[in-house]
């Protein structure tokens, strides 16, 4: 399957064929626009002049990953706590699945244990785990038996919650419309 975002066809590519880019999309996918976290894959392949392992950003200087991260455009708003955290989790990945990303979904005997695996990750809590089976689910075929209940209502075919639900214009226009209904109704409940 081959992810459609409305982002750069190049990065768009790198998010189809490389299960590491996606994962590293999802890790930025925080206090920035989607757009700005799933195609910081592809311009961090640019400013290294090849595509990273793993393992190569789990070992790499942290001074160094962090100056490739902050140089303008940075990739992220905040570049020195995420290049830290993409390390952290490449470091998982080297740790537990020999640097291999699809190590998190490779013979899961079910969804709800990819839910608890992606969960290990640092920085992946409940709702962030179930956004990302979800997209997997639903954008890169990951479909253990349970996926959709392990997702919540992340994995609810015809939901426009999240980027797991973008494939074009319209379909991003109804997950910003959600985003926004739900700040609006967690700001009303606080009142």
């Amino acid at each position: 399957m081959a992810i459609t975002l409305p982002i750069d066809d190049a990065a768009n590519e790198y998010l189809t064929r490389s299960p590491l880019a996606l994962l590293i999309g999802m890790t930025l996918d925080q206090q920035i626009p989607l757009e700005k976290a799933f195609s910081s894959p592809y311009v961090l392949v640019r400013r290294l002049g090849h595509e990273p392992t793993a393992h190569e950003l789990a070992e790499y200087d942290p001074e160094p990953l962090i100056q490739i991260f902050a140089t303008p455009p940075a990739l992220h708003r905040f570049p020195k706590a995420m290049a830290g955290r993409v390390q952290e989790v490449c470091r998982v990945l080297a740790e537990r699945y020999d640097g291999d990303p699809a190590g998190l979904w490779d013979g899961v005997a079910d969804g709800h244990e990819l839910l608890r695996r992606v969960q290990g990750l640092p920085g992946f809590g409940k709702q962030k785990a179930q956004i990302f089976v979800a997209l997997l689910g639903k954008q890169y075929g990951v479909q253990p038996e349970g996926w959709r209940a392990a997702a919540g209502g992340y994995g609810e075919e015809g939901s426009h919650r999240s980027v797991a639900d973008i494939v074009d214009g319209p379909s991003l226009a109804k997950v910003r419309e959600y985003k926004k209904q739900m700040k609006a109704e967690a700001k009303a409940a606080k009142s």
